[in-house]
């Protein structure tokens, strides 16, 4: 496992999230749209969260690590680094450095100490992995300079999508704070024998500057970062880093990969809709059976067998290493990179070792994310926090028992960690309030979501603000002697 200079394991200690709580039922938004609330359950989730009109990806990060303080009785004065993970933050020149202001407001206001002035304070942007790169940074400072301190590293974002695009019911909002020390109480991070893997893929998921620079402002002064997708490509492009990924890790650690997935009772994976994350672990639990012994070579033959597929020629594709960024074309970019691994995946489906294999394993939290929504940097995170909060509940998990991470970001990159269960993780887990986070909810109507969409004030959605911060105003002046154009303004509600 991960030491520091002190030989001291490095992990997490705490999670907290912050969630708004304008919420989306995808039910009302299929009515809405004539989409098929069926096929939409089962692929994508239930609901999904909205920002307000007096949110953004800062006060939501701020009102996370609030309650990670509060939740885990933290001193500030100890934080030494606090990291932003975030694909959509809206200044490009501080990132973090706005937390830690409201946060020390808050601290102000109720008499405390602020976090501590030599604290780092940097912004990790890589699309969806931004968050696990913090973390790790975050980790590598525990391990040398910060060594005895402590870390907090927020993962905050605001999935939105065009009204009318496929990505549209996959949109949320949210954020999650994560603690991080030696000796950690929830669980160890085990960066050595972490695997990593990057390609870079042109077109898969991007944000370019021009797509929204030039925007008028709305009433609410909101910028709308709605990204260049393409679906069928961006789920090749995830299963590829994937595959790549667990490679690296494989051999780092020298695990027979079949043997080794099969050990593991719970994973989490970045999960931008629900279906995501089971195609990526089911198609690698496929090569994994086809990188292991005649009885699991005879498993993958009987999938096989039910699509139709060749079983010699499926291996033959298994180690072809398909040049993906060449499929970065319009007349190229709904291929398949392994075309015959998705057949045999369907079949796979339908066997009982699916559920068994893949469902069971993914199950933790999996419910509770049904109704969030993607959360981009956020959506590990939360995933995380949800599953050991169930695992709480139902005495799952043992102390010192591996649970399997994978970070993925579009662009691309992965990072598949193995998390180690801290021996005291239940006392850690009970202060995650996950599900607390989420109990807040205001239903929209389709008028008020839309509303919000498009960066207006609905009515009706009032509600009491408890301990959070709020968007004050944003700056309008752009004199010669004074300018604060677009700057937000923030004000703390105890």
């Amino acid at each position: 496992m991960n030491q520091s200079n002190s030989n001291k394991p490095i992990g997490i200690s705490g999670l907290a999230a912050y969630v708004p709580p304008y919420r989306v039922w995808l039910e009302d938004w299929c009515d809405w749209t004539d989409n098929q609330w069926p096929k939409m359950r089962e692929i994508v989730g239930r609901s999904f969260r909205v920002r307000g009109p007096d949110q953004s990806v800062y006060t939501m990060a701020a009102n996370a690590v609030i309650r990670l303080i509060d939740q885990y009785d933290i001193d500030p004065s100890r934080v030494k680094f606090l990291g932003l993970g975030t694909e959509s933050s809206t200044d490009n020149s501080a990132g973090a450095i706005i937390v830690k202001g409201m946060v020390d407001q808050a601290m102000e206001t109720r008499g405390k100490a602020p976090i501590s002035r030599s604290c780092e304070v940097p912004e990790f942007k890589h699309a969806c992995l931004g968050g696990v790169y913090g973390m790790k940074g975050a980790i590598r400072h525990l391990a040398l300079d910060g060594a005895g301190s402590q870390a907090i590293v927020v993962c905050a974002d605001i999935a939105e999508y065009a009204r009318g695009s496929s990505g549209e019911p996959t949109q949320g909002a949210g954020a999650v704070a994560m603690l991080l020390e030696e000796n950690p109480q929830l669980a160890v991070v085990d960066l050595i024998g972490s695997g990593s893997a990057s390609d870079y893929r042109i077109m898969d998921f991007r944000k370019p500057m021009l797509n929204f620079c030039g925007q008028g402002h709305s009433e609410t002064q909101q910028v709308q970062d709605f990204p260049i997708f393409n679906g069928k490509y961006s789920t090749t492009c995830y299963i590829d880093e994937t595959l790549h990924a667990l490679n690296d890790m494989y051999e780092k650690r020298q695990l027979n990969s079949i043997k080794h997935l099969r050990s593991l009772r719970a994973l989490f994976l970045h999960r931008p809709y629900r279906r995501m994350p089971e195609t990526g672990f089911a198609v690698s639990y496929l090569f994994a059976l086809g990188k292991g012994n005649a009885k699991d070579q005879a498993e993958l033959a009987s999938y096989c067998y039910e699509a139709g597929i060749d079983a010699d020629t499926l291996l033959l594709e298994m180690v072809s290493q398909p040049d993906i960024p060449s499929f970065a074309e319009p007349e190229r970019h709904q291929f398949e990179a392994y075309p015959m691994a998705m057949a045999v995946l369907r079949a796979f489906r339908a066997s009982h070792y699916y559920r068994h294999e893949i469902l069971d394993k993914l199950r933790l939290g999996s419910d509770t994310m049904l109704d969030l929504g993607n959360l981009y940097t956020a959506a590990l995170p939360a995933w995380m926090a949800a599953g050991f909060e169930q695992a709480l509940d139902e005495n799952s998990l043992a102390a010192g028992e591996e649970v399997l991470t994978l970070g993925y970001g579009s662009g691309d990159a992965a990072e598949v960690i193995p998390f180690f269960m801290a021996e005291n993780w239940r006392e850690a887990a009970a202060k995650i309030h996950f599900a607390d986070a989420m109990e807040l909810t205001l239903d929209l109507s389709r008028e008020q979501y839309e509303m919000l969409h498009d960066g207006q004030r609905a009515q009706g959605l009032d509600y009491v603000v408890h301990n959070e911060f709020v968007i004050d105003r944003v700056g309008v002046s752009n004199e010669r002697q004074f300018s604060d154009l677009g700057i937000e303004y923030y004000r703390y509600i105890a």
